[in-house]
């Protein structure tokens, strides 16, 4: 299928014109190194713009500070990632060894384990113990949404984690065999707008071509109000939808069903 059966060339182009700003330019892999941050960061600006983040391991951020440094694009790592079970005393302490090697944003995921087994409390409390260390620097829940698979849950997950000061949900760590969906981004949306909590929106997890990306792009324009999705509020976690958004910036044929993280 190519970009241009179901959506037009400049429907593609302004959607991607949107996402590229919002993009969350991401290498987790296990086999990451030095060598890919490299690449990775070098691909951060592009000649339609740059992405609003990198998102690497946190032995990676003061190499990404170093290379991004003066360029505008954010850098982000990962807490209590991928499982969610750390104790909480060595989160704390990982997210401010983060931030003093130059992070810019955190990336935590909740205990959704313990939320799953009822305790609702553990996500607002390690929200709210990881947003102390973090002070100005935005904190991103990752809420894990397709292991709590139940949308009632979802719903009461994200609220507890804006009960502890998140400024972000995060549906994903990309590392299940679920991980954003447009529903997940729903229940998510629906959350913010319902709180008085200032927060964003992060879909992580296979979110590869610029139809996809639409998609979320529309659910925040009709739950939270057109201009609200920008990369102030609205994130995307993905390392091959960049190729797709420069593709479809050229004017360029896209494999829509093109593979990648």
């Amino acid at each position: 299928m190519t970009a241009t059966s179901e959506l037009g060339t400049s429907d593609l182009r302004t959607i991607a014109r949107r996402a590229l700003v919002c993009l969350d330019l991401t290498n987790l892999d296990d086999a990451c190194d030095a060598d890919a941050i490299d690449v990775l960061c070098g691909r951060a600006q592009t000649r339609h713009g740059s992405v609003a983040a990198v998102c690497v391991w946190p032995r990676f951020v003061a190499q990404a500070r170093a290379k991004l440094a003066h360029t505008g694009v954010h850098v982000a790592t990962v807490v209590n990632f991928p499982t969610g079970e750390e104790p909480i005393e060595g989160v704390v302490a990982a997210t401010k060894a983060a931030l003093a090697d130059g992070a810019d944003e955190i990336d935590m995921v909740v205990p959704w384990k313990r939320f799953m087994a009822g305790d609702e409390a553990a996500v607002t409390e390690a929200v709210r113990a990881v947003k102390a260390a973090c002070g100005a620097a935005p904190l991103k829940a990752i809420l894990e949404t397709g292991e709590i698979g139940d949308e009632a849950l979802i719903g009461v997950a994200a609220m507890r984690a804006l009960d502890g000061g998140a400024d972000f949900l995060k549906t994903s760590t990309g590392k299940v065999p679920v991980n954003a969906t447009p529903r997940a981004a729903e229940i998510l949306l629906d959350a913010i707008a319902r709180s008085d909590a200032p927060a964003g929106f992060k879909a992580a997890g296979g979110v590869r071509t610029v139809a996809e990306a639409g998609v979320y792009l529309a659910l925040a324009d009709r739950i939270m109000g057109p201009g609200w999705a920008g990369p102030k509020h609205f994130r995307i976690g993905a390392s091959s939808l960049l190729d797709a958004l420069l593709a479809a910036l050229e004017g360029e044929d896209v494999d829509e069903e093109e593979d990648g993280y």
